[in-house]
């Protein structure tokens, strides 16, 4: 709860996946992806109901497992691979109405912290904003992209921004990072979007704005937890 407002907090992990298969399950230092999601959900001192929607029955048995309630089962088909992602979360709503805000939480942005998803609630709500995403810098700004026309011929991707400056002059560019997304319910159930007039950015730095959509992404967040773990060694006398 924050400001006498409830919060809900939803994790979607349906069973697909064409890139991973099983992805939400893959074992990541001995534990399924889902469980980096749930365990830092769980640390939130915002939200009061944490859930997770699946259509999989191994899923609901492993976030049992893992501590996480699962009130009901997604109908299949708001498990395809053409559902848009704001269905599940509109649907676990009509299961579940009455609380204020609502926190969508993806597995595969399995680097956010706790920290991150309370920091962006503490911003939707102190701000009175009707939502609040989090998002990091680009890391390529798109002032120097280009594009290839028909006939091959060099395009900037920012027409007005085709003239020459200093790096240093370039706007900072930032790009969804899909770790958290903090919504007024009565205001999405109207917008049926996370991303509308008035929702304010969280930022986030990219070293926790890993989003795991293929094998490259899960061997690198592998990679990232085991150089973390070095770190935190305690040195030998």
């Amino acid at each position: 709860m924050i400001d006498q407002r409830t919060v809900l907090g939803i994790i979607p992990a349906r069973g697909g996946s064409k890139r991973i298969p099983r992805k939400n399950l893959q074992l990541v230092l001995g534990k399924p992806l889902i469980a980096w999601t749930i365990e830092e959900a769980k640390k939130s001192s915002y939200i009061d109901r944490l859930i997770l929607s699946t259509e999989d029955g191994e899923i609901i048995r492993v976030a049992r497992e893992l501590g996480c309630e699962v009130p009901f089962v997604r109908p299949a088909e708001l498990a395809r691979d053409e559902t848009l992602g704001i269905e599940p979360v509109l649907h676990a709503l009509h299961q579940l109405p009455l609380y204020d805000y609502v926190v969508l939480l993806q597995p595969t942005s399995p680097l956010r912290t706790f920290v991150d998803i309370d920091a962006c609630i503490q911003k939707c709500a102190r701000a009175n904003s009707p939502a609040c995403v989090s998002v990091t810098k680009c890391r390529e700004n798109p002032s120097r992209m280009l594009r290839l026309s028909n006939d091959e011929r060099l395009i900037p991707l920012l027409p007005e921004m085709a003239r020459q400056l200093p790096s240093q002059q370039f706007p900072e560019f930032y790009r969804l990072n899909g770790a958290v997304y903090v919504a007024l319910t009565i205001w999405l159930q109207k917008a049926r979007s996370f991303i509308a007039e008035g929702t304010l950015g969280y930022s986030m730095p990219w070293e926790r704005s890993l989003d795991i959509d293929t094998e490259e992404d899960l061997k690198e967040f592998q990679d990232q937890l085991t150089k973390r773990e070095v770190i935190s060694w305690p040195l030998s006398d």
